[in-house]
């Protein structure tokens, strides 16, 4: 097995170098990366290194996974990028290190013409702003903050937790979600395949038989012929009301009436709204704690929010401090924010805390969300095995019924 001599960085920024043995380059590099390294080069060890024979880490032919660019891609960018920075590495240098070893890709080319952008002259920022489709408002100000500040290793470290707090709380979201599902869908599998297969069998059955045949019997044989016959116009017409409601709630006017709509369901509302909640304290923390004045930070949530009905109410929260007022008075005034996230802003604002008092609020939301989610499974499975064990065990005995009846006849007959 071929020895690879190796070059990386660690967490702390400092060089580490060795020889591993390993079948192949990528295998190795996916072992370094595991650990938390930034790999800068690799090479075979030996005469073949001398001969000009060795794989070098820079180099395109790093094999890729995929093509679109990943929330994880652009955590791990980050990441890398705040540690090579951090080490005193250029920035031109850094971004040319690191997208040797992205796995997308979309982010590789970016990644190699913000490196041309920048030998043009341009600031990585300003590199960064020329693809909104990857890098959000977010990432522009955030590093124009730090690139204006000089500590834009400092300001990507916090950029980097910022992401990787948000990646995080989403899979859990997802993770919570994917069993109630997976329960739903397979409930309902049962249920069509009980009507389209079991009941037209035993529907055949009974028409053998010459009895008038019980009324849950009728309506069960009735319902399965009418989706049987209709099934594909149903299947279509399901399909428009989807694509119609998308493309009405991609207006303005639809959006902020489907927001609208979330926020008053029943016990669902208050999740929406600590979701947005949770997601503008975690923003609005990231960037006060980065330097960007608040104003400035007011009108980024505003932008990267993603609700038209919170964004609006931002927009009204930084004209009133752009006339000198604090931000909880507008807050309370909005009558989105709950008695306890404007008193604690308060209280941040008075004692010069602003920033970690929103983390605190951000914490707090995330575990309100956390625990909404672990209660919604834990109901869940029960409500819908017995809401499951109804319908079947309705349907069992509106197909056996005529069994009964018919069981009856012959043994009165017999008599």
């Amino acid at each position: 097995m071929p020895k690879f001599v190796y070059v990386v960085r660690d967490k702390d920024g400092r060089k580490v170098s060795g020889v591993e043995e390993s079948p192949n380059q990528e295998e190795l590099i996916g072992r370094l990366q595991a650990k938390d390294f930034i790999v800068i080069s690799i090479a075979l060890e030996g005469k073949e290194a001398e001969s000009g024979k060795a794989e070098n880490l820079v180099t395109s032919e790093f094999k890729r996974k995929h093509y679109g660019v990943h929330s994880n891609d652009l955590v791990l960018f980050c990441r890398q990028l705040a540690t090579l920075l951090g080490a005193g590495v250029t920035i031109l240098k850094s971004v040319d290190i690191i997208s040797q070893q992205v796995t997308s890709h979309k982010l590789y080319h970016v990644l190699k013409s913000i490196e041309k952008n920048m030998e043009a002259g341009l600031s990585l920022h300003e590199a960064m702003a020329k693809y909104p489709s990857v890098f959000s408002d977010l990432w522009i100000n955030l590093v124009e903050s730090g690139e204006a500040s000089g500590n834009i290793a400092v300001v990507l470290d916090r950029l980097a937790s910022y992401l990787e707090r948000n990646a995080e709380f989403r899979k859990k979201i997802i993770s919570a979600l994917i069993y109630p599902a997976i329960l739903l869908f397979a409930g309902m599998g049962a249920l069509l395949f009980l009507t389209i297969k079991i009941i037209p069998t035993f529907a055949e059955l009974f028409a053998g038989f010459n009895i008038e045949l019980p009324l849950l019997t009728r309506v069960l044989i009735a319902v399965s012929a009418f989706i049987r016959k209709f099934g594909i116009g149903i299947i279509g017409t399901i399909i428009v009301l989807v694509i119609v409601i998308k493309r009405y709630i991609a207006t303005r006017e639809g959006r902020k009436r489907n927001e609208g709509l979330k926020f008053r369901l029943p016990i669902f509302g208050e999740f929406f709204r600590a979701l947005i909640v949770e997601r503008f304290s975690s923003e609005m923390s990231t960037l006060l704690e980065s330097g960007v004045p608040i104003l400035y930070s007011l009108e980024i949530a505003e932008q990267s929010v993603g609700n038209l009905i919170m964004g609006d109410i931002i927009k009204q929260v930084k004209e009133d401090v752009r006339q000198g007022k604090t931000l909880s008075a507008p807050l309370a005034k909005s009558g989105f924010f709950e008695p306890m996230v404007v008193q604690m802003v308060n209280i941040g604002e008075e004692i010069g805390e602003l920033s970690p008092m929103l983390k605190k609020i951000n914490a707090f939301y995330q575990g309100y969300v956390e625990t909404f989610l672990a209660r919604f499974v834990s109901l869940f499975e029960p409500i819908m095995l017995i809401f499951m064990g109804v319908i079947i065990g309705i349907m069992v005995v509106g197909m056996f019924l005529p069994i009964f009846q018919i069981a009856n006849i012959g043994s009165a007959a017999g008599k």
